[in-house]
């Protein structure tokens, strides 16, 4: 450590210059004339000719073989300055296997990082844009309506229900942007999980008769089936599951709720459904924000299987999609510990 600050102290004379190439050059001019001072200094003489020649030789073959040395790093500052406008499409070729090679690979990866979140900053943008126009639209017809003098129960009650949507839209947006700031605690207990799902299920029959979704909920849990994490973020996650399994559910189809325990004291649960399931393709995406996958969209913000995932993934669990044989299977499996 100390060797390294003092390395760190010693002066750059090559600072000022601002190209490498031309750094090479006098690299090697310099080491050249440093071996012919020795030469001289140890035997009193030195073939003038012949180095003089060997150091034009040297540099220009230095001038270029340094090319190929530069040219990523001269890559890179064009992508940077790309970058810098808006431009995240520049990549750089990394052939080498040195530092430079490697600072190239990492710069690629970078730039891929960022064309990735700059499109999901502007899908983002579109997204929360296009959810929050439909219900200010409809209560602004409302409003409308009220200050025309009609104010009937079945207007009042389409009011209600756009402000209920704009509300769980600002609830969701505020949870996730709480798991991805990390300030999100987890207060783990041992829960059980037939009191946490008997619960979860008679707020989803409320959700079901107010949407007008004619399904029914059937349960399977063994007497064992615990769970040790936090009940509250738990039940989040199976109301994102069971909502999403309600909205996409066809007429009086059933929408079941499994669990299991596994012998080292873990427990997996499993929502399933008879609805138009997710394509394989699309069975990652619909964790992402704003990702409805291939399934009918049926008036929700795309942001709870993302804040499902989160909390799973907070609980060092997971949660995907399986295969199916009719409708959609989503299975949250949970440590132990």
């Amino acid at each position: 450590m100390r060797i390294a600050r003092l390395v760190d102290l010693l002066p750059r004379p090559l600072d000022p210059v601002r190209s490498i190439k031309l750094k090479l050059g006098m690299l090697l001019v310099a080491a050249g004339f440093a071996g012919l001072s020795v030469f001289w200094i140890g035997i009193g003489w030195i073939p003038y000719a012949t180095s003089f020649t060997a150091i034009v030789v040297a540099l220009a073959t230095s001038q270029v073989l340094a090319h190929g040395m530069t040219s990523p790093l001269r890559e890179m500052t064009a992508a940077a300055r790309a970058m810098a406008k808006g431009d995240y499409s520049r990549r750089v070729r990394a052939t080498s296997r040195d530092e430079v090679g490697q600072l190239a690979a990492a710069f690629n990866s970078m730039a891929e990082d960022l064309a990735l979140a700059d499109k999901q900053r502007r899908e983002l943008i579109a997204n929360v844009s296009h959810e929050l126009r439909t219900p200010i639209t409809a209560l602004q017809a409302v409003l409308e309506n009220i200050i025309d003098g009609v104010a009937d129960p079945a207007t009042l009650k389409t009011a209600l229900g756009q402000t209920e949507r704009l509300g769980r839209l600002v609830t969701e947006l505020l949870d996730l942007s709480r798991i991805e700031a990390g300030v999100l605690p987890l207060a783990r207990t041992r829960c059980n999980l037939i009191d946490l799902v008997d619960e979860v299920v008679a707020e989803a029959r409320v959700w079901a008769v107010a949407a007008g979704r004619d399904v029914r909920f059937e349960t399977s849990l063994p007497p064992e089936a615990v769970a040790f994490a936090d009940r509250e973020r738990l039940h989040q996650v199976l109301v994102n599951l069971l909502d999403n399994a309600v909205r996409h559910s066809p007429s009086n189809s059933p929408v079941q709720i499994m669990a299991a325990v596994a012998p080292d004291g873990g427990c997996a649960i499993e929502v399933r459904d008879r609805g138009p399931g997710i394509p394989p393709a699309d069975r990652k995406r619909v964790f992402e924000r704003f990702t409805r996958g291939g399934r009918a969209a049926g008036g929700g913000t795309g942001l709870g299987l993302a804040i499902a995932h989160w909390v799973v993934e907070l609980h060092g669990g997971t949660i995907a999609v399986l295969d199916s044989a009719v409708g959609c299977r989503i299975r949250v499996t949970l440590p132990a510990v």
